[in-house]
C-alpha cells in the first residue's frame, strides 16, 4: 500500500472529529512528534471546511528536560502559523523529581494544558493518543496487575480537574488510528516532525514495551488485538458500573455524607457479586477516608476478610474505619488514633 493510500483522508478526518463541530473552541496538545503534528494538520483541515468552526489553539509544553525542546516548539509554532492556528508554548518550571520523572511530567503537562484551556475559555483538549498508545497502555497495566478498569485502557473522552470543582474534557480523536497512518498523512503532505529520543529510551517501561510490540505481533498479539481487548473490557466496565449504581441505590440510597457513616445491610452486601461489592465498598472508603486512593490489592484483601468473617470485625483502610456487625456493615472516617496506629491493618 502506498503512503498516499495509507494517509488519513479528509472524509475520514471528519469522522474522527465528529461531535466537536458545535464547540466554541478546542485546545490541541502538540509536542511536535508525528502523532500530534498529524493531529494539528487534520484538525486545521477539518475546521477550515466548517462554517462556523470551533476556534483552534495549539499548545506545546516544554518540560525543560531536553535542549531540543525549544527548537521543536518553534517548529510547531511555524507550522501552526502556516495552517492559520494560534500557538502557545508553556513551560514546566521548578525542580524536577529524580524518580518517577515521566509520570510527574505527564501530570504537569495535563495541568498546564487544562489551565491554558480554562484561560482561553475552552472546555476541550484534544490529544494525539493513537491505537499504538492504547495497546502499550493495556500491556503496561496488565504487567502491573491492573484490575478491569485499567485494562479498559484510555477512554475516548475523560475529565481533567482544573482546581476546585471545575474540569475540562480530554478528547482522544485518534485513538483508533495506527501511528503508521499518521506518519503517512504527514508524508503525503510533505510535513516533517520531530522525534523524542525518550520514546526509545529503555530506562522507561513504555519504551521497553514498545520495543517488544513487533515480537508480540508475530505471535498474534498486535495493537489491533489489544485495542479490541480494551473495547471489550470497556463494555464489561459499563455493565459492572450499572450494577454498582443499582446496588448503591438499593443498599444506601441518597447522598452519602462526606465522612460517613455509610451503612449497608450486611446480608444484602454479602449477596452481591464480588466485583460489585468490591467497588461499592471501595467507593464508600474513598468517600469517608482521608488518605488518598485505595489500593486494589488491599481492597481485595479487605473484601475477602469481610466475606469470610464469622464474627464482628473492625479494620481501617485509607483513613476509613470499616465495622462489620451482626447485621450492619458501617464505613466511616477512622478516628485519628486509629489512622496513626494501623493504616490498613486489623484493630
Amino acid at each position: 500500500m502506498t503512503t498516499v493510500e495509507q494517509a488519513v483522508r479528509d472524509d475520514q478526518a471528519n469522522a474522527l472529529f465528529y461531535g466537536l463541530e458545535g464547540l466554541r473552541g478546542l485546545l490541541l496538545a502538540v509536542s511536535g512528534g508525528a502523532d500530534s503534528t498529524a493531529l494539528l494538520v487534520l484538525a486545521a483541515r477539518w475546521a477550515k471546511k466548517l462554517k462556523p468552526a470551533p476556534k483552534l489553539l495549539a499548545v506545546t509544553v516544554d518540560h525543560g528536560l531536553r535542549p531540543q525542546a525549544k527548537r521543536e516548539a518553534a517548529a510547531v509554532k511555524r507550522l501552526a502559523r502556516r495552517l492559520g492556528v494560534p500557538h502557545r508554548t508553556l513551560r514546566w518550571r521548578g525542580r524536577k523529581p529524580k524518580t518517577g520523572l515521566q509520570e510527574a511530567a505527564r501530570i504537569a503537562r495535563y495541568s498546564l494544558l487544562a489551565q491554558a484551556a480554562q484561560r482561553a475559555g475552552y472546555d476541550h483538549i484534544l490529544t494525539a493518543h493513537t491505537l499504538d498508545d492504547q495497546a502499550e497502555t493495556v500491556l503496561l497495566r496488565l504487567a502491573r496487575g491492573s484490575g478491569l478498569t485499567g485494562l479498559a485502557g484510555m477512554a475516548h473522552a475523560s475529565a481533567v480537574p482544573v482546581g476546585g470543582e471545575t474540569a475540562v474534557f480530554l478528547v482522544r480523536p485518534l485513538l483508533r488510528v495506527p501511528k503508521s497512518r499518521l506518519i503517512a498523512t504527514l508524508g503525503a503532505a510533505g510535513i516533517g516532525h520531530s522525534e523524542d529520543p525518550t520514546n526509545r529510551d529503555p530506562r522507561f517501561a513504555r519504551a521497553r514495551w514498545r520495543s517488544l510490540m513487533p515480537a508480540l505481533a508475530r505471535e498474534g498479539l498486535d495493537a489491533r488485538g489489544l485495542m479490541r481487548l480494551a473495547m471489550r473490557v470497556q463494555r464489561a466496565e459499563a455493565t459492572i458500573e450499572f450494577a454498582v449504581g443499582a446496588a448503591r441505590a438499593a443498599l444506601a440510597p441518597g447522598p452519602w455524607p462526606q465522612r460517613g457513616p455509610i451503612v449497608f445491610d450486611a446480608a444484602r452486601f454479602g449477596n452481591l457479586p464480588a466485583e460489585v461489592a468490591l467497588r461499592l465498598i471501595g467507593r464508600a472508603i474513598a468517600q469517608t477516608g482521608d488518605e488518598g486512593p485505595v489500593e486494589l490489592a488491599k481492597l481485595e484483601e479487605l473484601y475477602e476478610a469481610l466475606r469470610q468473617a464469622r464474627k464482628p470485625m473492625r479494620r481501617t483502610l485509607a483513613g476509613a474505619l470499616i465495622t462489620l456487625g451482626s447485621d450492619r456493615l458501617t464505613i466511616e472516617q477512622a478516628p485519628a488514633r486509629r489512622r496513626r496506629t494501623a493504616r490498613g491493618g486489623r484493630q
